[in-house]
């Protein structure tokens, strides 16, 4: 069975990939932020699938931080003004998304 929240994670880095060159453009420490925290949503959503009690608690907590991280990584980006705010939606909304699942697992 698939893990829904991580395939949506994998998702959104994929839409990410459209946008992260454009930011690396204007703001490299801006850039390997949001790769480090994209790529840590996946990685702590992969690894709390597979403990149990305050571990995966945690990890799905982590996760959902990072979640949040790329969400305001974009948001700021967009207010400097490195691309208009209809480029970024579709991923925000996946963000979104993902928060719900995430929450309802318990992170």
């Amino acid at each position: 069975m698939r893990f829904v929240a991580l395939e949506l994670s994998l998702q959104i880095v994929r839409k990410l990939r459209v946008l992260v060159p454009v930011i690396r453009r204007h703001d490299r420490k801006l850039f390997t932020q949001i790769s480090t925290a994209a790529t840590s949503i996946s990685l702590n959503l992969g690894e709390g699938s597979r403990r149990v009690g305050n571990d995966r608690t945690h990890l799905f907590r982590v996760a959902s931080g990072s979640a949040e991280e790329v969400r305001t990584a974009i948001r700021v980006a967009e207010a400097w003004g490195y691309f208009d705010e209809s480029r970024a939606g579709d991923v925000l909304d996946d963000i979104d998304r993902l928060q719900r699942l995430i929450y309802g697992l318990g992170g």
